[in-house]
């Protein structure tokens, strides 16, 4: 992401634009923004309010459910929302652009997974490969492989990619067991288009 960081003015503001490329559909307030990109509450209105200055974002007012104080009872309240402005002339260049996935960005995602332990197998489809029907965005096979820093990853990537990630994660002798069975989560992976990115499993 480095280069992307550079033409567009930091780290920040590419992750904000990614989270709302990413999910066209959906209204964020300052706090979705800050929580889902991992940025400060400070640093999400600057980029949100340069993001709507040039038309990319639109205001919009939501509706939060938050917990009254004494009974704890769900109360809504109106807050300030942003959306994506699908009328943005510049729209789908910049999807195009901003959601592609690089050789670069390829690597720097091997590197974050294979802290997870001795990974064997990484399979990428989903959300980067740009289809929304697949059941998984990453599969992680290898052994050791300590789960807490798994989830630690995948969120870090989140934030990087702008969108929530499907994924799942296999000690090498499961996946090979699932596989010899036929599973259907591994032929649904597997039978579909997918980006190996590790294939010490030679499959």
């Amino acid at each position: 992401m480095e280069t992307l960081e550079k033409i567009f003015g930091g780290a920040d503001k590419v992750k904000t634009m990614r989270l709302f490329l990413f999910n066209p559909q959906t209204s964020f307030d300052i706090s979705d923004i800050a929580r889902r990109t991992k940025i400060t509450n400070t640093r999400a209105r600057t980029e949100t309010k340069n993001l709507e200055k040039i038309g990319l974002i639109k205001k919009r007012i939501l509706s939060k459910g938050i917990n009254g104080s004494k009974k704890k009872i769900a109360i809504k309240k109106k807050v300030q929302g942003w959306m994506l402005d699908e009328k943005f002339s510049f729209l789908h260049s910049l999807q195009d652009f901003l959601i592609n996935i690089t050789s670069a960005q390829y690597q720097e995602i091997v590197e974050r997974i294979k802290r997870v332990g001795l990974v064997k197998l990484i399979i990428l489809s989903g959300v980067f490969i740009q289809d929304n029907e697949s059941r998984v965005d990453i599969l992680i096979v290898g052994d050791k492989i300590k789960k807490s820093t798994v989830a630690n990853v995948v969120s870090d990537i989140e934030s990087r990619v702008g969108k929530e990630i499907k994924y799942a994660c296999f000690e090498t002798s499961d996946f090979l067991y699932r596989l010899g069975m036929c599973d259907k989560l591994i032929r649904d992976i597997l039978d579909y288009p997918h980006k190996k990115l590790i294939n010490k499993l030679e499959i």
